[in-house]
């Protein structure tokens, strides 16, 4: 059965509201529609609306977790490895350690270094131990140097205390010709801090 949707204007002056059954079909539908449209934006606004945005935050939060996954598959993958390299980085350090001298040994490195200029033909003038400077599990034990010889002697000074068993560096070098020496053209004065490293111990 076909339905009439054609509205004649001039009889919704005499459409009683109360009674919807006797609405024409056209005005029928149209309400029908309007209420299915009220009804459809307002579970968007509602509801709908906040629905998409918590599910944009779970795109966006599974996005991370899809990278931090990703980051802990690598590790876990190249677990081995890093096991590995960290037992060589103990082994490395603890050499290192153990290249830092004890209390006790301390007085005896002091007497290698002085050694180790006075083998290469140094002069002494100063070789003064300052006062020891604490880090974080070793101790900084600078010594006032200031000797007389030439450049060649004082290269081999420098390269045997780098062969010297314990760790000992040279800083803030100053040389500057020696004006008292008869040979005032090869004799230089070489002043430098030598630091040598004591390990803190536990009891310190």
């Amino acid at each position: 059965m076909a339905i009439d949707l054609k509205i004649d204007f001039s009889e919704l002056g005499k459409i009683d509201p109360n009674d919807v059954s006797k609405w024409p079909a056209a005005l029928k539908a149209i309400v029908i529609l309007l209420l299915s449209l009220a009804v459809l934006g307002g579970g968007y606004w509602f509801d709908t609306q906040d629905q998409i945005a918590v599910l944009k935050v779970a795109e966006k939060k599974e996005e991370e977790l899809k990278d931090v996954f990703k980051v802990k598959q690598s590790k876990a993958a190249n677990l081995n490895a890093y096991i590995a390299q960290m037992d060589e980085m103990k082994l490395s350090f603890g050499a290192m350690l153990r290249q830092l001298p004890s209390k006790t040994e301390v007085p005896e490195l002091l007497v290698d270094v002085s050694r180790t200029g006075l083998n290469n033909g140094l002069e002494f003038y100063l070789f003064r131990p300052e006062s020891e400077v604490p880090a974080e599990f070793y101790a900084e034990l600078p010594i006032k140097v200031r000797v007389s010889g030439n450049y060649h002697e004082f290269g081999t000074f420098v390269s045997d205390l780098a062969e010297l068993p314990r760790i000992v560096t040279l800083h803030d070098f100053k040389i500057t010709p020696n004006s008292s020496a008869k040979n005032s053209d090869d004799t230089l004065i070489m002043e430098a801090t030598a630091k040598t490293y004591r390990y803190i111990e536990e009891e310190d």
